[in-house]
């Protein structure tokens, strides 16, 4: 089902839109390795026809599948936009473009669910990453930080004439 609201239709009553629209549909880019979109959205919306615009409301839901960034495994994250409302002025700078009266909703949509993305996904709050990595200071205080990797390129900076 896509998110397309027509003009004529919003004259005589309010428009509900509810059903899934595919992941392909959205045309999200996620560009990381780690968050992928291929689920569908989830949607139950009313629109309304105002004076200058369109209001829109209700509540949207998209499962992710990502990849936790601390172990490596796959999960799924729910987001969830409940409530979600958006305004979409049909007059002035900011206006919708209809196309043979019908307004798109998808990139607005799109909008609002990119800037929910989890910014570092965590399969759980409390995940200690990968097993057998130590993460943190090394725990041998008689050392001051210096191994002999350290040293050697020290010592190869400490050669050059400047």
């Amino acid at each position: 089902m896509s998110l397309v609201v027509n003009l004529r239709h919003l004259e005589a009553q309010n428009i509900r839109l509810e059903g899934k629209v595919p992941a392909a549909e959205l045309g999200i880019d996620t560009l990381d390795e780690v968050i992928q979109v291929s689920r569908p959205l989830e949607h139950d919306l009313e629109v309304q026809k105002l004076e200058d615009g369109l209001l829109v409301q209700g509540r949207l839901r998209l499962d992710l599948d990502c990849q936790c960034v601390r172990c490596l495994k796959p999960f799924q994250y729910p987001l969830e936009l409940d409530p979600w409302t958006c305004h979409l002025p049909l007059q002035g700078e900011d206006c919708v473009v209809p196309v043979n009266d019908c307004v798109d909703l998808t990139p607005y949509v799109r909008e609002d669910i990119l800037l929910e993305f989890p910014r570092h996904p965590l399969c759980d709050p409390e995940c200690r990453g990968l097993p057998g990595v130590s993460v943190g200071k090394p725990r041998n205080s008689s050392n001051t930080g210096k191994t002999g990797m350290d040293k050697s390129a020290w010592a190869e900076l400490n050669k050059l004439k400047l």
